[in-house]
C-alpha cells in the first residue's frame, strides 16, 4: 500500500453531523475532495443545499437534539448506503454563562446535542461497521473537555462526557477493527467561535496563554479528521487529539 493509499478515503461512506456550518461543513468539504461519499446532516436546509451544490454530497436535514431524529437519520443514511464507514459527530452547541445564572433547559439541550446524539448515532452505525470488520468514529470534542474555562460548565461537561464516551466506545469496538477517537480543538474561528470569542477582552487572555498565539481555523480540524478517517491512523484508538496550539502543555 502506497502512502497515498494509506491516507485515502476514496469511496468510503462518511456521515457528518453539524455539516450545515462551521467545522462540520469544512469536514464535509475536505472529505468530498478526498473522494468520500459524504452524507451531510444539519438543521439548515438552505445551507445543506448550498453544500450539496458545492461538493456533490448527499444531505439529510435533521435536528439531532431528539432521540427520534437521531434514529430517523440513521435509517435514512442506511437507505442511501448499506453501511456507514466513517461517522463524524461534529454537531454541537455552546451556551455559555455563569453556573448560578444558567438555565437548566440550556443544560439539557447542550447534553442532548453534544453528548446523547453522538452516543445514539455511534450505536446506530456500529452494527454495520462490525459486520464490515472496519470503521471509523470521530468525535469533535473540545479542549474544554480536558481543561477548565469559566462560564463553560455545560459545554465543558458535555465535551468531557464525549471524551469519556470516546474511550468507552473504543474498548467495545476495537476488537472489531473500529477506531474511535476525539479531536479536542482550541477556539475555532467559525461563526459560533467568532460570536463568543471576538471581544478582545475575552480572546486576549486566551490567545496570550496559547504558545502558538492564535486560535484555529476549520480546515485545520478537518485535516485532522481526514487523517483519523484514513487507514494511516489505524493504530490510533481512544485518543484525544489536542489541537490547541500548546495551550494544555504549559
Amino acid at each position: 500500500m502506497t502512502w497515498q493509499d494509506r491516507f485515502s478515503i476514496a469511496g468510503k461512506v462518511a456521515l457528518v453531523t453539524g455539516a450545515s456550518s462551521g467545522i462540520g461543513a469544512e469536514i464535509a468539504r475536505v472529505f468530498s475532495q478526498a473522494g468520500a461519499k459524504v452524507i451531510a446532516t444539519g438543521q439548515s436546509v438552505e445551507r445543506l443545499d448550498a453544500l450539496a451544490i458545492e461538493t456533490g454530497c448527499a444531505t439529510i436535514p435533521a435536528d439531532i437534539a431528539t432521540v427520534e431524529q437521531c434514529n430517523t437519520l440513521i435509517a435514512k443514511a442506511h437507505a442511501l448506503h448499506d453501511t456507514v464507514d466513517i461517522l463524524v459527530n461534529s454537531a454541537g452547541i455552546a451556551v455559555v454563562g455563569p453556573v448560578l445564572d444558567f438555565d437548566p433547559a440550556d443544560w439539557d439541550r447542550t447534553m442532548a446535542i453534544n453528548l446523547r446524539a453522538p452516543f445514539l448515532l455511534s450505536k446506530g452505525v456500529a452494527p454495520g461497521m462490525i459486520a464490515a470488520g472496519a470503521g471509523k468514529i470521530i468525535n469533535i470534542s473540545s479542549q474544554t473537555g480536558v481543561i477548565a474555562l469559566p462560564d463553560h460548565a455545560a459545554y465543558a461537561s458535555s465535551k468531557g462526557g464525549l471524551n469519556a464516551l470516546t474511550k468507552s466506545l473504543m474498548t467495545e469496538l476495537a476488537p472489531h477493527n473500529i477506531q474511535v477517537n476525539a479531536i479536542c480543538p482550541t477556539v475555532v474561528m467559525t461563526d459560533m467561535g467568532r460570536e463568543i470569542w471576538s471581544p478582545p477582552q475575552k480572546s486576549g487572555p486566551m490567545i496570550a496563554a496559547t504558545p502558538l498565539g492564535r486560535f484555529g481555523e476549520p480546515v485545520e480540524i478537518a485535516d485532522m479528521a481526514l487523517y483519523l478517517a484514513s487507514p494511516a491512523s489505524d493504530l490510533v484508538n481512544g485518543a484525544l487529539m489536542m489541537i490547541e496550539g500548546g495551550y494544555s502543555s504549559v
